[in-house]
């Protein structure tokens, strides 16, 4: 499928395909409940002092407490962060320089019975790496998805490649899928039009689909809505990444949540940018001594247009598959002479204000800088050249602020996540929160 909406954002610093030498194996580890949009009431299960393996438990929803949020490595709780009102923010695991892993039962797929993988996946700590659309929230055990989608390629700015980090685990995806397979009666694979996938060209039992275009092609929620669109709030869907489904795959070959992953390290202000092999939740203390040039830089968990400001020894969150870093943007532009209006080639820019000037295959560094501030928005019909969907963005945005009900579910609330508007955010001269204005409609249509 050829999709024509959509922008590449080139940035300097795309990681070479080696693994790096020089960062050292992070000692801390943690799980936020921040990272799991959905979840309601957030419980520590450990105290201060407990010593966990791989794949204990160490965090539920009270609302979900069949779903088991489980310790990415083995080793001592050190740390119960609480922010205001005593609110869960974080549980700190400092790592055993051997990990211990939790023992789960292996068995062939084929003679494993939905209801045990069900109970396997819950208890062993994979079950969040199931998402649920509509709602972009983890998925509910309850529910009988009619498809589960894998998006085989990141299409965001500097994203690492699958076909590098997931090199060799092609067994585990297929184990996966075959997984996966027992709780749908379709698995739809997204795959890069553009290149071959050795990861899943030869994957069995899947219906594949082809997508070329500029990002986000590779959202597995455009993929979706090209494919099989979500109709209402009752037609569920699940996805999970390529990530997610190796870790499946592996738990019931060799009976253990391996955590272990390779992460892009990229951006305008990485020295030497390259992929780190470390587990799921690491600080990036480690990484940014190595890694990280000058003092004032953003450190984001993700890609820069749907990532997280972490500081320099805070963690990566659950879903994050790479770190990203990049200048703060704090100097003010003049706009006659360095700003808005001033007619410039060396940043990027979507709209083009003077025409022809721009390169569309230069890498730009650029900085966190927004060039403005909050403002009502402006028509300009711009949205709808970043978001290759059937959807009026800019209406729907609307009917989201206005609390419209009605308006949301009629122009396409259901189909869409925060990533899926992300370029709207990056492109948009109102500087609006647009992903936080997702999340809100999300939200609403979902507690409503």
């Amino acid at each position: 499928m050829k999709l024509k909406q959509g922008f590449d954002i080139k940035l300097v610093g795309k990681a070479t395909e080696s693994i790096a030498k020089d960062v050292e194996a992070p000692k801390r580890y943690a799980l936020k409940p921040e990272d799991f949009p959905g979840m309601i009431r957030p419980k520590s299960v450990v105290k201060v002092g407990a010593k966990v393996k791989a794949g204990d438990p160490i965090l539920i929803d009270g609302k979900q407490e069949e779903i088991k949020y489980t310790s990415p490595v083995s080793g001592e709780i050190v740390e119960i962060q609480r922010g205001e009102r005593r609110k869960l923010l974080a549980i700190v695991v400092e790592a055993d320089s051997n990990i211990e892993y939790k023992e789960f039962p292996v068995k062939p797929v084929d003679q494993v019975s939905v209801e045990d993988a069900k109970a396997v996946m819950l208890e062993s700590g994979v079950w969040p790496l199931l998402v649920r659309r509509p709602y972009a929230i983890v998925a509910d055990p309850s529910d009988q998805p009619r498809a589960i989608f894998v998006s085989s390629f990141d299409s965001h700015p500097l994203a690492p490649n699958y076909e590098f980090t997931l090199q060799g685990q092609e067994a585990y995806i297929q184990a996966g899928v075959d997984v996966l397979k027992k709780f749908a009666p379709k698995v739809y694979v997204g795959l890069n039009g553009t290149a071959p996938s050795k990861l899943f060209d030869n994957v069995a039992g899947v219906e594949k689909n082809k997508f070329n275009g500029p990002h986000p092609a590779g959202n597995v929620g455009v993929q979706i809505h090209h494919t099989s669109p979500i109709a209402n709030a009752n037609d569920v869907v699940w996805t999970i990444s390529p990530q997610g489904l190796a870790q499946i795959g592996k738990l019931f070959k060799e009976g253990k949540y391996d955590a272990k992953q390779v992460i892009a390290v990229a951006g305008p202000k990485v020295d030497k940018p390259e992929y780190v092999e470390t587990y799921v939740g690491a600080s990036v203390d480690t990484i940014a001594a190595a890694k990280i040039k000058g003092d004032d830089v953003r450190v984001v968990s993700g890609n820069i247009l749907t990532g997280s400001a972490i500081s320099k020894d805070g963690f990566i969150g659950f879903y994050s598959n790479m770190v990203t870093a990049l200048a703060e943007g704090k100097k003010s532009r003049f706009f006659l002479t360095d700003g808005w209006l001033a007619p410039i080639t060396s940043r990027l820019s979507f709209h083009k204000a003077f025409g022809l000037l721009g390169s569309t295959s230069k890498e730009y560094a650029l900085d966190t800088n927004t060039n403005g501030q909050d403002r009502p928005f402006a028509v300009t019909g711009a949205f709808e050249k970043v978001v290759p969907m059937d959807i009026y963005p800019m209406y729907l945005l609307k009917s989201i602020l206005a609390y419209d009900y009605e308006n949301m579910e009629a122009l396409g609330i259901y189909e869409v996540a925060e990533e899926d508007f992300a370029l709207c955010e990056f492109i948009d001269v109102s500087k609006h929160d647009i992903q936080k204005i997702v999340r809100q409609g999300l939200d609403t249509m979902r507690l409503d």
